[in-house]
């Protein structure tokens, strides 16, 4: 299904939207007690966490020459980015054209319309790979059909990793002292993209990725994955293995009840990503007492009504959110089980290096705790 690509003839007024959200302090039982923690609430900025990696992506190109003034701009998304996207093409005078598919919520679809944006359904998921790998194929015949088109590449553009600057540039301002850092992996972009530079005030912080169940990301096997824009059929090369001390795996289940715990007792929320990295947060809070701990809501809970708030799609889907985990089952090693639901792993792995050469590196403990690892090197730039 498609809908017409608008020419935008370009608003750089509206780059001054950009970032500059708050930092609010989250105490809501998450689901057991825990000390607090701070989340910057990405949901309240233009265009989302993503409209910084998409204005940072375009602007790139178009300094390179790749992306011409006024060409069209042409992306896969589950959502998230293409608000982004949306936004950035306003701002920079680029139509464009958002490949996604047919389980992209109704809601989401109309306001990328809304938007301007050309909206493209694929309606099938590919053997190998999913709905990504459809919607990149896709992709692909629109690149061959749209003279001049340009398409980011989320998943391996390094401005993507590049836009995420200014969010470390006011997590840094806005905080004394950090010790963890709980980031949702799906590019890799933003994860990547703020931990060098707070690690830079902060040489000892911890850095926690949080993935889905089902996501091949860290090594684990890929399964049909409910939640949306959290974790990846694919292996981004964004993605700063060497930079992660430990990896989470968060369930649907355990996800949504985060979320509605966080609406109902911090009044803040979000969707799948908010709610697993908000349930990790927690987590650490409580189990490292004294440590600081923030994490990034990506996104608001708008888009989600009809999916994480609604408790026939919970039935629907089996999602049992009064028994959902309080702490997670631990593994060794990426390999050694598969994730079903949270699960946690001190050893963080890249599955595209064989096994026995530098792809594994065990956690570095947090400041002030016995180490049970070799600590980590002092500098984000001394990191192997």
């Amino acid at each position: 299904m498609t809908t017409a690509v608008r020419h935008p003839t370009g608003n750089r007024e509206l780059l001054g939207l950009l970032g500059r959200t708050p930092l609010a302090r989250v105490t809501a039982d998450l689901p057991c007690p825990h000390p607090g923690f701070w989340a910057k609430l990405e949901g309240l900025g233009a265009g989302g966490m993503k409209a910084r990696a998409a204005v940072s992506m375009l602007l790139g190109a178009r300094e390179r020459g790749q992306l011409r003034p006024g060409a069209p701009v042409v992306e896969s998304t589950s959502g998230t980015l293409g608000v982004g996207l949306a936004f950035a093409g306003q701002a920079l005078g680029h139509p464009v054209v958002l490949v996604g598919d047919t389980e992209l919520e109704p809601a989401m679809r109309r306001l990328l319309r809304t938007h301007g944006v050309r909206l493209e359904l694929v309606d099938r998921p590919a053997a190998e790979g999913g709905w990504q790998a459809a919607r990149l194929a896709r992709l692909r015949q629109l690149l061959a059909e749209l003279p001049d088109a340009y398409w980011p590449d989320q998943y391996n553009n390094p401005d993507n990793v590049a836009g995420y600057a200014s969010l470390a540039a006011e997590m840094a301002a806005a905080l004394d002292h950090l010790d963890v850092l709980v980031c949702s992996v799906g590019t890799g972009g933003h994860s990547a993209g703020v931990v060098g530079p707070l690690r830079r005030h902060w040489p000892r912080l911890r850095l926690i990725g949080v993935d889905a169940t089902g996501s091949t990301i860290f090594g684990q096997p890929a399964r049909a994955r409910l939640m949306r824009g959290l974790g990846s059929s694919i292996h981004p090369r964004n993605v700063a293995y060497d930079a992660f001390d430990e990896v989470h795996w968060v369930g649907p289940a355990e996800s949504a009840d985060a979320c509605r715990r966080l609406a109902t007792g911090n009044f803040v929320s979000g969707g799948w990503s908010t709610g697993a990295v908000a349930l990790v947060s927690a987590w650490a809070a409580r189990v490292h007492p004294g440590a600081v701990v923030a994490t990034v809501f990506p996104d608001g809970p708008q888009r989600y009504l009809n999916s994480v708030f609604d408790d026939d799609f919970a039935t629907a889907h089996g999602l049992d959110l009064a028994t959902a985990a309080t702490r997670p089952v631990e593994i060794p090693h990426p390999t050694a089980a598969e994730a079903t639901g949270w699960t946690r792993c001190g050893t963080v792995t890249d599955p595209l290096v064989p096994p026995g050469a530098t792809g594994d590196r065990p956690s570095a403990p947090l400041p002030g705790t016995a180490p049970h690892h070799p600590a980590r090197p002092t500098t984000w730039e001394e990191a192997p």
